[in-house]
């Protein structure tokens, strides 16, 4: 059986807790702060349960937490006060300093037990959670370990770097393609379909663990066929008719393959995301060859573009308080940006028609 601590200095109190308590657990007893901390010493490794009277000569309550408190036996051994305290600052503070429960004098059999079983395992349980936590938290770290090893191994091979330049190639391909559409349309329109573009290359740690979620080897050829953003571009658009007219002129361009298109303008995602993404085979002209790669062009406004940074900080930020709040925000947030979006279009449509093309 479980052995637990009854610490009293009433020895009626603590004999009939042992009578409540004898048929489930060993129990022993002390008759105040000191024995207790004795106690406490002693069976440390073997005590499942303490229930603690706070008044008491010699030590107090209070002080025996204090001492567990120095020593870590509070996260070891649960504390249940026996008091016949009602005032609610005593209990706050001794819910504050770690205390489990409370068993309230006079004692009722049922309620006495049920309280004692019923904390010794949610503590054992939640200790049993946090060390299986922890061993996660380490294994992890192990494995992000291992695999920033293996992505430095990758990125100094000499085909992986050969694999880079060419993706950079196709960023600087869709980049001049899109500047020379910008120009012509801001020749014909007197106004620019885009304001901005934004490109990154994928990091060698980050297309490794995109690999090994996959559950796929690390290969130069699984990279290739099987992780469709490492040349990434993200164009950012006023309006979102410029954004479906800057990819139509895109996409006429014979040499240029669509391989998939997702519409989040159209069907935006649960969060209230929208933007136009478009997997791309693209041509390279290299020294000896001209070859096709892969890139993902992401077109959004101005508007959405801020949101989807603040979107972004909150979903790879760890400590965060009220995200169900913040996530209902932000999808308001996008319902209206896009409210708002489709409005300006039309103050411009007004513009442009009222006077003729601006």
């Amino acid at each position: 059986m479980q052995r637990i601590l009854v610490v009293d200095d009433a020895e009626m109190n603590r004999e009939l807790l042992r009578e409540i308590l004898e048929n489930d657990f060993v129990v022993e007893m002390a008759a105040d702060g000191e024995q207790a901390l004795q106690k406490l010493q002693e069976y440390q490794d073997g005590m499942a349960a303490l229930l603690l009277d706070l008044q008491m000569p010699r030590a107090d309550g209070f002080a025996v937490i204090d001492q567990m408190r120095e020593c870590g036996l509070m996260e070891r051994i649960p504390v249940l006060i026996i008091s016949s305290e009602g005032a609610v600052d005593v209990e706050n503070k001794c819910f504050e300093l770690g205390v489990s429960d409370f068993i309230h004098k006079p004692f009722v059999d049922s309620i006495v037990r049920n309280r004692v079983k019923n904390t010794i395992e949610l503590f054992t349980c939640k200790n049993q959670l946090e060390n299986k936590i922890e061993k996660q938290s380490e294994a992890l770290k192990k494995q992000e370990q291992i695999i920033r090893i293996q992505a430095e191994q990758l990125s100094t091979a000499e085909a992986f770097s050969k694999l880079m330049m060419e993706y950079r190639s196709a960023i600087m391909e869709v980049e001049t393609r899109l500047k020379v559409l910008n120009a012509m349309f801001s020749e014909e329109y007197k106004r620019n379909p885009f304001e901005s573009i934004k490109s990154r290359l994928k990091k060698p740690e980050s297309i490794y663990k995109k690999l090994v979620r996959k559950e796929l080897p690390v290969t130069i050829e699984n990279i290739k066929e099987c992780v469709a953003d490492v040349a990434g571009l993200r164009v950012i658009c006023s309006f979102p008719d410029d954004i479906y007219r800057l990819a139509e002129l895109l996409l006429k361009q014979d040499d240029i393959i669509l391989l998939n298109e997702k519409d989040y303008i159209k069907t935006p995602k649960a969060n209230g995301y929208r933007s136009l993404h478009l997997i791309l085979s693209i041509p390279v002209f290299l020294p000896d060859a001209k070859k096709y790669v892969k890139a993902e062009v992401q077109f959004r406004t101005i508007a959405m573009d801020f949101w989807a940074s603040l979107e972004h900080k909150l979903k790879y930020k760890k400590s965060i308080d009220n995200t169900e709040e913040i996530e209902r925000q932000l999808k308001a947030c996008a319902d209206s940006i896009e409210a708002l979006d489709y409005q300006m279009q039309e103050i411009r449509d007004k513009i442009d028609y009222s006077g003729g093309k601006i």
